[in-house]
């Protein structure tokens, strides 16, 4: 299981900015679906953070203010839980060769958190998965790393060897490294939808690439409506529109995150690799599922449970979700592409 780090360094091209600007538009006027109601009192900015495009849209707002702490709380948590930039919590974890180091206490809690997945998957999702994932690089000139490198690297994914006390954190291994990735960017939507929340912010969207949040209700009272991207078509084409109706409590909101094999990957010699990492094998899962959402009341939740379920698969991932309270339903894209749905969601399929 491979978590995509949330501050990987992008290699932005023009070309390359270009799209994601191009992409990001398309989200807010086709996907997103949310009305063009009090446009005049909607503030929206797209910014490229933790490697993703990240839009955030917010109702009955004129003043930008909001807007700029939103992203500023983004870039402060990036700050603190990238693998890749030096000095942040997770790297002075990574390089502290096992040595207790203080952090954050909204470091320690997230990786508690990490933990408690682990737990819950059965090691399958493994936050102690660093050494491995920087090992595969899905970038421009990827290729499929030596396999002693891969063993080498397995034999330090335990995150059963992470210990938290209060906001001290060390790893029993000196050789492993932490990565937050499966679960970081979906806390930092969590955060900031809270923060929004605390400012009294009547509706909003949160779009942190891949991670949408939902806030409070619509100014015309309307369900929110949110399309989900088929498989391997390149953000040309949806599958269908998850429909949800306003929330009976203002203060809360709704997380849908969706995880697929279809974003980052490589082919060599016919083979398509993807970034869904196996803690077992060390190699990319071998899975039935091209692409899950999960509709739950936490984005950290469904980053966490979303990849557990590409490695579980269907019948295994139906079964965990519909366990948890917290967790409303499931779209599923099998391997051949065929759409499956699970528990108590409104979704019209494309015709």
């Amino acid at each position: 299981m491979h978590f995509e780090d949330i501050a990987a360094k992008p290699h932005l091209t023009a070309k390359r900015w270009a799209f994601f600007c191009l992409f990001s538009l398309l989200l807010s006027l086709c996907l997103l679906c949310t009305g063009c109601e009090s446009a005049q009192e909607t503030v929206s900015d797209t910014r490229f953070m933790l490697d993703t495009t990240c839009t955030i849209t917010i109702y009955g707002q004129q003043d930008n203010t909001l807007l700029d702490q939103a992203f500023d709380l983004i870039a402060e948590y990036e700050s603190l839980l990238s693998r890749t930039i030096e000095g942040s919590d997770v790297w002075r974890i990574n390089h502290a060769q096992g040595q207790p180091v203080e952090v954050d206490n909204r470091t320690a809690r997230l990786i508690e958190k990490g933990i408690y997945y682990g737990d819950l998957s059965h090691g399958l999702f493994d936050i102690t998965i660093g050494r491995l994932s920087a090992l595969w690089d899905f970038g421009n000139n990827s290729s499929v790393p030596d396999a002693e490198e891969i063993q080498a690297a397995l034999d330090t994914v335990d995150y059963r060897k992470i210990c938290v006390e209060g906001n001290t954190v060390s790893l029993d291994d000196a050789q492993a490294m932490l990565d937050l990735g499966g679960i970081a960017k979906g806390y930092i939507a969590d955060e900031v939808a809270s923060f929004l929340l605390e400012q009294e912010v009547a509706a909003a969207v949160i779009n942190l690439g891949g991670n949408v949040v939902l806030v409070g209700t619509k100014p015309d009272a309307s369900a929110w409506n949110i399309g989900l991207e088929q498989a391997f078509s390149h953000h040309t084409a949806i599958i269908g529109v998850l429909s949800f109706s306003p929330p009976a409590d203002a203060s809360t909101y709704t997380s849908i995150v969706t995880s697929g094999i279809y974003e980052r990957n490589f082919t060599v010699d016919g083979q398509l690799y993807h970034h869904i990492l196996d803690p077992r094998s060390g190699y990319p899962a071998d899975t039935d599922i091209c692409a899950v959402t999960v509709v739950s009341s936490s984005s950290a939740e469904g980053d966490a449970l979303s990849t557990i379920c590409l490695l579980l698969g269907m019948e295994e991932g139906t079964e965990l979700l519909a366990s948890l309270d917290s967790v409303s339903g499931a779209v599923w894209q099998d391997s051949t592409e065929t759409i499956h749905t699970s528990g108590d969601l409104t979704f019209t399929p494309t015709e």
